[in-house]
């Protein structure tokens, strides 16, 4: 019954403001208020050019501050194609934005009331829905042919030559996977996943898992393609290459893939950035759970020789998971008892 009485008590409430709305403009009517309305609506036109005029210069303004704090040069080959593209589509959009905006406020200025105006009714014209709805489509088709392009370029077969590694998400860190001498990364099994030394799942009756290594940062040599072979453990996570301008979901049960050629090395790339403590990262670009933040790993672009020092020195998973039996000590050798005695008879 409560409820009921709420409801009433609500709906009342709206009735009674409405009533007293329409009485105020009955009274504003009678009082000879028009006057005072217009001149408000003409303060209110001058005041929509000065938040135009002020909120262009704020687009600039927060543009100029902010460029330096946006990625540096794109570390990829593909990369300068993706940044190519956004810059074609940043152009477009603001010119289209300034026009618009500029319309908008402009018009409320202009076509404010005043006496002898009368506002239009036009429901309807052909040529203008024609303009307005064609044009748009023929951009953004031209734009999105152009994304489309790059992402089956990304995703298409590697050149021959290139890199594999695996890169496998988990909550809430990263796997990473490198063949060994033999280039070719062994069989997985899910089932055979555990936490002490098999983390992926790799079936050691495949001889190709013998020499394989897993690591916690990915390394990969520069202007040589490399081929990500992404999947996950548990939820949808995500593979984010930012300074490659990449990404690609990490999905339970269904590999995917990129490939990439990285241009730039960590330590130049330091130089350039002028920061000595730069480092590529590989993120998490999906909300992937309560530890999504520490979901991100190290990327090292080097040389082929750095690259090759640095596996030199790795331990294969194969290894840690079958520990060579320890050798057992030898014996104590036996003492000599005339020795002992000897020293008795002293």
């Amino acid at each position: 019954m409560s409820g009921y009485l709420a409801v009433i008590v609500v709906v009342l409430i709206f009735v009674v403001i409405f009533q007293i709305a329409k009485a105020s403009e009955y009274v504003s009517i009678l009082k000879g208020e028009k006057k005072a309305r217009e001149q408000s609506n003409r303060i209110n036109g001058f005041l929509m050019i000065v938040f135009l005029v002020l909120g262009l210069i704020g687009v600039w303004w927060c543009h100029d501050l902010l460029e330096g704090r946006m990625l540096a040069e794109p570390a990829s080959d593909h990369g300068v194609g993706v940044d190519s593209l956004i810059k074609v589509t940043f152009i477009i959009t603001m010119i289209v934005f300034v026009l618009t905006q500029i319309a908008l406020f402009v018009f409320a200025w202009k076509y404010q009331e005043k006496d002898g105006r009368k506002a239009l009714f036009f429901p309807h014209n052909n040529k203008l829905e024609v303009i307005w709805t064609v044009i748009p489509a023929i951009v953004l088709t031209v734009l999105v042919a152009f994304g489309i392009r790059h992402w089956l370029k990304m995703t298409s077969d590697a050149p021959k030559g290139a890199m594999v590694v695996e890169v496998t998400g988990k909550q809430f860190n990263w796997i990473i996977r490198y063949p060994g001498k033999d280039g070719q990364l062994g069989r997985r099994n899910f089932k055979l996943t555990n936490e002490s030394n098999n983390p992926v799942g790799q079936d050691w009756a495949d001889k190709l898992n013998t020499d394989d290594i897993i690591a916690p940062e990915l390394h990969v040599v520069v202007g040589k393609p490399v081929k990500l072979i992404i999947g996950s453990r548990d939820v949808v996570h995500d593979v984010g290459l930012p300074h490659f301008r990449l990404k690609m979901d990490a999905v339970p049960g269904i590999p995917t893939t990129l490939w990439f050629t990285p241009t730039i090395t960590t330590a130049e790339y330091r130089k350039r950035t002028g920061n000595p403590d730069f480092v590529y990262e590989l993120a998490c670009d999906q909300m992937c759970g309560s530890g999504h933040y520490s979901m991100k790993a190290n990327i090292i672009v080097e040389t082929q020789e750095e690259y090759d020092a640095w596996l030199a020195k790795q331990v294969t998973q194969y290894s840690v998971a079958h520990p060579a039996p320890e050798t057992p000590a030898a014996p104590a050798a036996p003492a000599d008892s005339t020795k002992a005695v000897a020293a008795l008879g002293k």
